[in-house]
């Protein structure tokens, strides 16, 4: 995730407790593997920030590994802009701790550093490099390939932004996308919420589960476990909740 920086992304948000009580998500139609995959030749996972992977489709990711399909991931940002108002964690400094993270991260869903395409667009600056975002993918795409993608109305603008590159690149490619929410998991509301109307399930068995919390915890800086400590860590406990469900949200 990156800093919090829209009205929707305030405080606490909705808490897992109250989505656990959702009868639109429990309703959720459940999909397989196989289907999110539905003969993709490679997985190609497009993220704002080191860890929104992770936190959105670890376990799909690790799903698809574990059944050979290759994986890339691009990570279109170093997340630098988390903590603004920390000294110690200037962007230089944490720039290279995400991309050291990320690389952990990955390497305990079974994806190699080399899988990595890392574009170096400036953190919360992705609105302003649509085109050029939507060209390197383009480049990077083949038609066979399944593409996830931050939710086009997450809620953060660099997680929309790059939605909306990926569209432009998968219809160029003729590339099939689906999106992941994130942050709408914090705003959304869960008797009406607007995402969970097209939304599917994947259940994640608990060896894959345990993968994907694994990974997450590699994600130090955004956890706050560091030192020095940031005040206001991105992901304290009753954030990481929402992605240690035993499934995972897709909106095709």
């Amino acid at each position: 995730m990156g800093a919090l920086s829209t009205v929707q992304i305030a405080g606490q948000g909705l808490s897992e407790r109250q989505w656990a009580s959702s009868p639109a998500l429990a309703a959720l139609a459940s999909i397989t593997p196989e289907e999110l995959f539905q003969g993709a030749e490679r997985l190609v996972v497009v993220a704002p920030h080191p860890d929104d992977e992770v936190l959105g489709c670890g376990g799909a990711m690790a799903l698809a590994r574990s059944s050979g399909m290759q994986v890339l991931v691009v990570s279109v940002t170093d997340g630098e802009a988390a903590y603004p108002s920390e000294p110690a964690w200037r962007p230089e400094r944490l720039s290279q701790v995400r991309q050291r993270e990320l690389v952990e991260a990955l390497g305990r869903l079974d994806v190699a550093p080399a899988s990595i395409v890392r574009m170096n667009v400036g953190d919360g600056r992705i609105g302003a490099s649509v085109s050029q975002v939507a060209d390197r993918l383009t480049d990077v795409l083949s038609p066979s390939d399944l593409v996830l993608v931050t939710y086009a109305h997450d809620g953060h603008p660099d997680h929309e932004a790059c939605a909306q590159a990926a569209i432009q690149a998968c219809a160029a490619r003729g590339a099939r996308l689906v999106q992941y929410p994130v942050w709408a998991w914090h705003w959304d509301g869960p008797a009406s919420s607007v995402f969970l109307r097209h939304a599917v399930r994947m259940p994640l068995p608990a060896n894959v589960l345990q993968a994907k919390c694994h990974a997450i915890e590699a994600f130090a800086s955004q956890i706050g476990a560091v030192s020095p400590p940031v005040a206001d860590p991105i992901l304290p406990d009753w954030a990481l909740a929402r992605f240690q469900r035993p499934f995972e949200v897709f909106i095709p």
